[in-house]
């Protein structure tokens, strides 16, 4: 995992960036650039360029931030136990740079395995796919 002091990740990321990904903060619902986005591509994690996403796992869940039924890689995120805000539930960390991407739940389209990867529009960075 990249070890970077929180000084060298408050000089690479944007404030908005900085207070989602490494103050596990969450983008505003309905307000984030990948909310009703529906190109093609790959989407990485914003810190460290590590694949998480391809556009194909994308649906539109209707909760307010982009959601996946399926990481690009499974070695690319970490999966742990959140028990803040009252609740319980199951955060999603970049396994490279432990940045917050947001959580997984367990009601996401039952035709693809159920799974609804829950995640902040900041913490993600797009690239189109390019034609071959």
């Amino acid at each position: 995992m990249l070890n970077k002091s929180e000084k060298d990740w408050r000089e690479q990321l944007t404030p908005e960036q900085f207070e989602i990904l490494r103050l596990k903060g969450t983008d505003a619902p309905f307000s984030g650039e990948f909310v009703d986005f529906d190109e093609k591509g790959v989407y990485s994690c914003a810190a460290c360029g590590k694949r998480l996403f391809m556009s194909d796992t994308k649906y539109d869940s209707h909760c307010g931030w982009p959601s996946f039924y399926d990481v690009a890689n499974s070695g690319s995120i970490e999966l742990t136990r959140d028990s803040s805000h009252g609740m319980i539930r199951t955060e999603v960390t970049c396994k490279n740079c432990g940045g917050h991407l947001g959580h997984l739940f367990d009601d996401g389209p039952q035709d693809k395995g159920g799974k609804r990867y829950c995640i902040n529009s900041t913490s993600l960075k797009f690239n189109r796919k390019q034609s071959t």
